[in-house]
């Protein structure tokens, strides 16, 4: 299969391919690491490539994806036998000792695993620059970040290095990298993928994996592949009355759909991003579906308050499991990751079960919102890709220095604007996501607008929880109206 031939076919394509007899697995494997070896050397996107080990993977015949290439990502998605690094330099001695769920079903499904894609320190960031593996970037302009955490996930799929990649997120870390990238990126609601066996609930339940794709198809028939409880899991979830596959296909009816364009911080919007909004809305109006605009009520700098908090947490946590289990030292971590490990470290354990509590009042607010309406409708991001580099400005090192003399000060920093300051610094590029984990609610990013200069804008669509077969069914929708995987075609002159 000539690598021009492979970048014509979503997964779902491979595979009945590769059924029909009328390609081989071996030769789809070796035009993925034909493209990736084309490509990969300007992307940075995959960092621990398993290309030998791929052209001899064992696969189960019957599996939906039978024989088709997949990347992981390099956080979590425990493959055993393999390192997963969190893109720290402290754990680079962390090899799995057994496969996580999410690779047990990706492998009974039989896809055939390529390798692992760069995200940034512990994937706290929007782009997806550690200083273990560098900067990954972005195929439609090599300037540009492909966003994060699940950046190069995103840049090695819409480069067509693989057809859909493995992502999590806890923030917007698979809608993000899908808006910036041109891909279909659905978060899926709380507990619907166990993040098993190595945890229970990843962010204590703001986290979740799924995929980044090219069509909604792979995305919908993935879900499947990944969803339903593990042993031992916290809680289950009802499964759908039919395969997500099947229910994408299925009209979603008559919908109404309530559009915001402001920032919940009151952050800037870019132009473009609110133009993507303003689009889509017409397109839904065009389809059928009532449109209005109307935004959730909520306290938005509470929301970055609490979605910091839980940075401070879990940073601080994975921190210490680096330094016991991997003997890893504060010269190993990042400057940013130290300071939120610091600023965990001292948070009192009553603010953080506060604000860990308030998120209640988010899913509250959300619930009111959906009870007048089936969806929202939103921009995926505030801004457009930032430039490599662009976000260690030295106003931002400088807080961030403050930060940190202030706690080696004993100075109750935790109490000062400065955190707020450094929330809203975090979260400003990209303050429409965080809503959806703290909530547990499902979100999709659709990639339906695009700049004058060629860069993809995504847009968001929330459901209530559980509400996936309406995300699917309305991108289903969208896709045929407004066919974007013909866009991939341009990528194949660019590299």
């Amino acid at each position: 299969m000539k690598p021009s031939e492979y970048l014509r076919y979503d997964a779902t394509a491979l595979a009945d391919l590769i059924r029909r007899g009328e390609v081989t697995s071996r030769e789809v494997t070796e035009a993925a690491i034909d493209r990736a070896s084309a490509v990969n050397p300007r992307l940075n996107a995959i960092c621990h490539p398993q290309f030998a080990e791929a052209m001899d993977q064992d696969f189960p015949v019957q599996g939906p994806f039978a024989g088709v290439p997949l990347l992981l990502k390099d956080l979590a998605q425990e493959q055993a036998g393999h390192p997963c690094t969190y893109g720290s330099r402290a754990l680079l001695k962390n090899v799995a000792t057994r496969d996580s769920q999410f690779v047990r079903r990706a492998r009974e499904a039989g896809l055939v695993f390529l390798g692992r894609t760069a995200t940034p320190e512990f994937g706290l960031k929007a782009v997806t620059e550690s200083a273990l593996w560098g900067p990954s970037r972005n195929p439609w302009d090599t300037e540009r970040t492909p966003g994060g955490s699940s950046g190069g996930s995103g840049a090695a799929v819409a480069a067509g290095i693989v057809p859909m990649a493995g992502a999590n997120d806890g923030g917007g870390s698979i809608r993000i990298p899908a808006a910036y990238n041109g891909l279909f990126g659905l978060k899926p609601s709380r507990g619907r993928i166990s993040v098993g066996p190595y945890a229970g609930e990843a962010w204590t339940g703001a986290s979740t994996d799924h995929v980044v794709s090219r069509t909604v198809r792979d995305s919908a028939t993935m879900l499947d592949v990944l969803s339903g409880p593990a042993s031992g899991d916290p809680f289950t979830i009802p499964q759908p009355s039919a395969p997500w596959a099947d229910l994408m296909q299925q009209s979603p009816g008559r919908l109404k759909i309530g559009v915001f364009t402001s920032s919940p911080y009151d952050t800037e919007v870019a132009p473009e991003c609110v133009a993507a909004v303003e689009e889509t809305a017409r397109l839904l109006e065009s389809l059928g579906h009532d449109v209005e605009y109307a935004r959730p009520e909520f306290d938005g700098l509470a929301l970055a308050r609490c979605y910091l908090a839980l940075y401070f947490g879990e940073v601080s946590a994975l921190m210490e499991r680096a330094k016991t289990e991997f003997g890893a030292t504060d010269r190993d971590f990042e400057l940013e990751t130290r300071l939120l490990g610091m600023l965990g470290r001292t948070m009192p354990l009553p603010d953080y079960v506060r604000l860990r509590q308030q998120w209640n009042d988010f899913a509250r607010a959300l619930g009111a919102y959906f009870d007048r309406f089936d969806l929202y409708l939103c921009p995926t991001t505030g801004q457009l890709p930032a430039r490599i580099g662009q976000m260690d400005t030295p106003a931002h090192l400088k807080l961030v220095a403050r930060l940190m003399l202030g706690l080696k000060a004993g100075k109750l920093v935790h109490k000062s604007g400065q955190v707020d300051q450094m929330a809203l610094e975090s979260l400003a590029r990209t303050p429409f996501t965080q809503l959806a984990n703290l909530t547990g609610t499902p979100a999709m990013s659709v990639p339906l607008h695009w700049t004058h200069d060629g860069l993809p804008v995504g847009v968001q669509f929330g459901a209530a929880h559980g509400g996936e077969d309406r995300l699917l069914q309305v991108a289903a929708q969208l896709e045929e109206a407004n066919p974007w995987f013909s866009n991939y075609e341009r990528l194949e002159d660019a590299f």
